[in-house]
Formats: structure tokens, sequence, C-alpha cells
């Protein structure tokens, strides 16, 4: 599947390069074209030398929970729930700990950590794979999970925000929780479908009344803190991280065990890890590149904008659309449009605000799946791409039916 999408996507932008050159005397568009191509090699090394200093970092820190057995410890408290959504991964295995702690990293949205973390358990769940290449059951589902991102703090958009002047920045906190818990349970309930999990299971069913009674809480903390909710989730945030790493040195000291060697150990395997990437994430981020750059993208918001008119609906949303469009490509360039947005109708806007809330509901599905799967060789993907942009879809509607809801 991935490598007819990738074909699609470089062939199809190629294709409308070339009508318009010939056909529309666009003299210029081939030139545009590989520039964004020649831009995207360079901003895949940009994001490699950004995440390597990271994953060292966190591979480290995550070798030293393994050797203390922090990690077991962890995974053991989450069995039973892993147990009915990941039944191919044995109790007591390492990836549970650290797609544990990738999860808890992605609700905080602290992405740099959730990242190496989250490749860690990619590559912990490949020892299980008797199939080499092709995706397993428990990576898909993990993968999902990652790109429909249940995030309790979306805190970068809440600054974009502000920084652009809104009244109001946080008042697009509680659209993105509820629109980012509609992708993760229709992303989760996709894969329950392929995979044919059972769903009426003790374990599951607490989790999810776990996940909304946090949802309710993280509600009224909003509503009392208002305005200062950005600073104080940051605080928030960053106090946990900070707290979680001092935990972790100091148990590990306490228990006896070499610290530093088992850090040093994680971080040598980061490198490596990283660098493994570098082919993977060339490849998807110059196939996006082309298409952007062919005009595409721009036809076919016409043709859903000529749609919903003719149909008799209200079309603003529709201006907030490249947002939905271009975030499972690129997490930077969906940023981009929602900045762009903001520049033409305003942070406070209808369309800001669905804006806001497209971007921070849901993850970049290509980019993850081209990292993380990358990271362990993968190419035949099975249903995780087409449960991962369900999961884009839910979160792109509910995005718009909420922003109507809240501000229309």
């Amino acid at each position: 599947m991935l490598n007819v999408i990738w074909a699609f996507l470089i062939v199809s932008g190629i294709a409308a390069c070339l009508f318009r050159t010939v056909f529309l005397g666009e003299a210029d568009a081939p030139g545009k074209m590989v520039s964004a191509l020649f831009a995207s090699g360079s901003a895949s090394m940009e994001i490699l030398v950004g995440l390597c200093g990271m994953m060292c970092f966190w591979l480290g820190v995550s070798r030293i929970m393994e050797s203390t057995g922090l990690t077991e410890a962890l995974a053991r408290r989450l069995r039973p729930l892993f147990r009915v959504i990941m039944p191919g991964v044995p109790d007591g295995h390492p990836a549970l700990g650290s797609i544990t702690m990738n999860l808890a990293a992605n609700m905080l949205g602290l992405d740099n950590a959730a990242t190496p973390l989250g490749i860690r358990a990619m590559k912990e769940l490949e020892t299980l794979n008797p199939r080499k290449g092709v995706a397993t059951d428990a990576e898909i589902m993990f993968l999902v999970i990652n790109t429909s991102a249940v995030t309790i703090f979306p805190v970068s958009v809440i600054l974009y925000r502000a920084k652009f002047g809104a009244a109001m920045p946080t008042d697009v906190f509680l659209p993105i929780l509820i629109a980012t818990t509609c992708s993760t349970l229709v992303g989760f309930l996709a894969v329950a479908f392929c995979q044919r999990l059972s769903l009426l299971r003790a374990p599951l069913l607490a989790f999810f009344a776990a996940l909304a009674g946090l949802g309710a809480g993280v509600a009224c903390w909003a509503a009392y803190a208002g305005a200062n909710l950005a600073s104080q989730a940051t605080a928030v945030s960053n106090s946990l991280l900070l707290a979680f790493i001092a935990g972790v040195v100091l148990y590990g000291t306490l228990k006896k065990q070499s610290v530093y060697d088992a850090f040093i150990k994680g971080a040598k395997e980061g490198f490596s890890v990283t660098f493994a990437i570098l082919p993977y994430l060339v490849a998807m981020l110059a196939a996006i590149a082309v298409f952007r750059a062919s005009g595409l993208l721009d036809l076919v918001l016409d043709g859903f904008r000529w749609a919903f008119a003719a149909a008799g609906c209200d079309t603003t949303f529709v201006d907030a659309l490249p947002v939905a469009a271009v975030k499972p490509l690129s997490g930077s360039g969906a940023r981009g449009m929602m900045l762009s947005v903001f520049q033409q109708f305003g942070p406070d806007s209808l369309q800001g605000r669905i804006a806001s809330i497209m971007q921070g509901s849901t993850e970049t599905t290509f980019y993850v799946l081209a990292v993380y799967f990358g990271a362990v060789g993968i190419t035949r993907v099975r249903h995780a791409v087409w449960c991962g942009l369900a999961a884009d879809l839910a979160s792109c509607v509910a995005a718009i039916l909420v922003g109507y809801l809240f501000f229309g």
C-alpha cells in the first residue's frame, strides 16, 4: 500500500506540473517543483539532526528504566489492557513499557520525548515479528493510536493563537479535546474491526471510562484556569517531565545500578536508529513536496467548496480545510497552513478556530508511518494507512462540527 501511495503522490504531482506547463503556459511550474523537491531533502536532514539528540537522550533514559526493572513494572500495571488490544504481545515484554511511556508523553504534548520512545517501542515490537518487512497487528495498533494522538495539552496551538493576538487563546482547548478523542476512538475501532478484536472486555471499558474522566477533569481545569491555561499546562508538563527524569536516575542510583553506563548504551542505540530513518524520511517528504507544489491540493479544495455550495451548505470551513488536508502529510506544513489562515482571517474567526482544532486534534499520519515503520524496515503496512486516515477523517469532521457548535 505504501508503494502505491508514494508512487501516486510522485506521478500525479509531476503529471499535473507538466499539464500546467504545456497546456496552461506556466513556464515556471517545473522550476518551483524542483525547488520544492530539493528543499524537502534539506528538510529531511534538519528533522534528522533535530531528532538525533533527543533520540539519544530518551533512549538513554529508557535503557536506565529497563535496567532497573521500571519498564517491566509499568507494563505489569497495564497488562490487562494490552492483553485485549495487543494479544500478540506476551506478558512482560519490554515493548509494553515503552508503549506506555510513549502514550503518556503524547498526552502531555511532549513531542520530543514521544518520538524516541515510540521508535524504541516499535523496535521492540519488531522482535516479535515473524515476517520481516510486514507490519504485525500490534505494530499497526500502536501506530494508529499514535497518529490519532490523544493530546490533553495542545500547548503549541494555544501559544500560536496567543502570538497572533487571539482574545482568548485557550477557547479552543475543549473543542480540541473533543475532536482528538473522536479521532482516537475511530482509529482504534477501525483497527479493532480489521483485526477482529473483542471490544466488550472489562479492561477496555475501564480504560475508556478513565479517559472520559480525565477529559472531564481537564475540562474543569480549563474552565478554572481561563487565559492562564497555556502557561499552567506548559509548567505542569515540563515539571512532570523533569520529575520523571530525576526519579528514574535516583531510583537507578538507589538500586545500585550503573546509570551512566546504561544511559550511554541507550544513547548509542539512539544514534544508529536515527540515521536508519533517513532514507524513509527523504522518500516521504519528497513525495509530499511534489504533490503540494503541483497545485493538486488547491484543486481538490476548490472542488470541495463548489460541492458544499451546490448542496446549500455554509462553506466558511473550507478555508480551514488545507490544515486537515496537509496534516496527514506534514506537521510543519499543516502548521504553516494554520498560520496562513490566522493571517488571512484572524485567529478568532470561525476559520481560524476550526483550523486550530484541526491542527491540535491529530498527528501526521504519513510522517509517523515513515519514521516508525522506517526505523524497523517495514514496507508492507497492511491496513495501517487506511485506519490512520479514518482517524484523520474523524478528526476533520469532528473539528468542523465542534467548531460550528462552539463558535458558529
